[in-house]
């Protein structure tokens, strides 16, 4: 048995002592910090001449992520096999910490080892949670988080690799680890596809074909090499074992990571890092999308509505004629549309995020509902920039909105309506058959008004569509697609043949992960839905 050459490391006082054996385990112990909904924590002390190398790891729960961390800190320290020691950031907790409560995005930073194994720095992002217990709205959060993270000034502004994390066994992408691996492409502009790369756990160093199959069939979008080959990377889950026996296969087993290890730091190493301000402009885009379509749907409502009343206040006019000449304060009743409030569900959601409704006062408009979660007002609202709305009729300034536990809802209720106002502006000259001319002409006025309106809302919604599949590497996402049959709809309605062919375009591009990541995120809403009514 090889000596422990635990002391190679003692001057490293930030741990603490597990158990001695082979290896001996020891628990690091850096520096913690809370930020916002992070949570940050840092060994070492960072050297500002020095590179630092970013990886955002995401994947499974059950995938060996954590192993993984713990594999590549341990690299990065220059631990070998026959220093006999494991040092580990990532403890046992985690697991339970996942399943208690919502886990924070984990940013660990790796400082004063440049030079041990590798000539730069770590820094590794850890998302624990997705496809956990919680389901979709948890992996919803998570998202939120990182989003946090890349737009924080204290955050992380630069990636050199996003790491897939999945066992070696996987041979098919189920609708739970389709639906994870949707959300973060999606996150992400067409420029970061070179730097997303599988990391295959629990492996015995054969190639992986069943997993890049099924990376391939539900269309992951990762690296590939000058050869057009799929660029992935093989770790063993073994490296903190009991050695006390099979030492001698042990050994062996951890050369697969070793090399694995060795070939993914190189390829962190020649890989230019991704700037996130596009992954930011995606991710405020995809929000506004979103509730620019939930206006336009509730807009749309409206003008329809108002559209039967006046049809309805038509067919009055053309049928009573003859009463309405007898009759200067002739009345109708018909069905007017009005604006109402509606109180929501609101308050601490998941105790991180305020949830609530932002609504415009003077559009008297739901701004960003549902989904309006991080902003605590509606200045920090993602559908605000340069101080105005993106989304209500307007874009009226911050100041005219709200963020309030209640929503505007379209109502109608029956009036008694009176034409005797509508002909007083009318010439008076003019006969009656004349002044009811005016009135109808007057009515259809406003009707093509109405539909203008409609129109240029029906544009403006496409408009996000296209920007978003110039800019996403992933614009065939779930929260694209929830929204595309309303728009094809409206588009038939409007005639607009061309654009109704390029959305009808987008919908077949729906591959059969995103088919999978839509049934789960909906098969996990609806089961949840029943679940609070029994």
């Amino acid at each position: 048995m090889a000596m422990n050459s635990s002391s190679k490391y003692d001057n490293i006082t930030c741990k603490d002592l597990i158990h001695s054996g082979s290896p001996t385990v020891y628990q690091l112990t850096p520096k913690k910090q809370k930020i916002g909904t992070l949570r940050r924590m840092t060994l070492g002390e960072k050297n500002p001449a020095k590179t630092n190398k970013t990886i955002l790891l995401v994947g499974e729960t059950g995938t060996g992520k954590s192993t993984l961390i713990n594999a590549l800190v341990n690299y990065t320290m220059g631990v070998e096999w026959e220093d006999d020691v494991w040092f580990q950031i990532v403890g046992e907790e985690r697991i339970d910490q996942i399943e208690s409560q919502t886990s924070d995005v984990i940013v660990y930073e790796i400082f004063g080892f440049e030079g041990e194994t590798l000539p730069y720095s770590l820094t590794i992002i850890d998302t624990p949670g997705y496809g956990g217990t919680r389901g979709s709205e948890q992996d919803d959060i998570i998202s939120h988080r990182l989003f946090d993270l890349f737009r924080s000034e204290d955050g992380v502004h630069e990636i050199n690799a996003v790491g897939l994390v999945l066992k070696a066994s996987e041979n098919r992408l189920d609708d739970r680890l389709s639906y994870i691996f949707n959300s973060v492409v999606s996150l992400f502009g067409k420029d970061m596809e070179k730097n997303i790369v599988p990391l295959i756990t629990y492996s015995n160093g054969t190639t992986p074909k069943n997993v890049l199959k099924a990376l391939e069939a539900a269309n992951i979008k990762f690296a590939k090499n000058e050869n057009n080959q799929p660029v992935y990377f093989l770790f063993d889950n073994c490296q903190h074992e009991d050695r006390t026996e099979g030492r001698t296969a042990l050994k062996n087993i951890n050369k697969i990571t070793t090399e694995g290890l060795r070939q993914f730091t190189d390829f962190l190493g020649k890989t230019e890092p991704q700037n996130l301000k596009t992954t930011v402009e995606v991710l405020n885009e995809r929000i506004r999308l979103t509730a620019c379509i939930q206006n336009l749907k509730e807009r749309v409502e409206f003008i329809e509505e108002k559209q039967k009343e006046i049809q309805q206040t038509e067919e009055a006019l053309k049928k009573y004629e003859q009463e309405m000449k007898n009759n200067e304060k002739f009345t109708v009743e018909v069905d007017e549309v009005y604006k109402d409030k509606e109180p929501i569900d609101g308050g601490m959601w998941w105790k991180v995020f305020y949830e609530a409704a932002v609504c415009c006062t003077v559009c008297e408009e739901n701004c960003h509902y549902p989904g309006c979660t991080v902003g605590w007002s509606p200045k920090h609202c993602e559908v605000m920039k340069d101080g105005r709305c993106t989304v209500c009729t307007r874009k009226c300034p911050v100041s005219a909105h709200v963020k309030e536990k209640w929503i505007y809802v379209n109502k109608t209720r029956k009036v008694q309506k009176t034409f005797e106002d509508k002909k007083e502006k009318y010439e008076k000259n003019k006969t009656e058959s004349e002044s009811r001319l005016s009135i109808l002409e007057n009515l259809n006025k406003e009707t093509e008004e109405l539909q203008k309106d409609k129109d240029q809302w029906l544009e403006e919604s496409f408009q996000h569509v296209v920007t978003l599949v110039q800019i996403a590497l992933n614009a065939y996402s779930v929260s694209t697609l929830v929204h595309l049959d309303f728009l094809i709809e409206k588009m038939k309605e409007k005639g607009d043949t061309e654009k109704v062919q390029k959305l009808e375009e987008i919908k077949r591009r729906v591959n059969e992960g995103t088919r999978a990541a839509l049934w789960y995120k909906f098969g996990k809403l609806t089961a949840a839905g029943k679940e609070a009514k029994k």
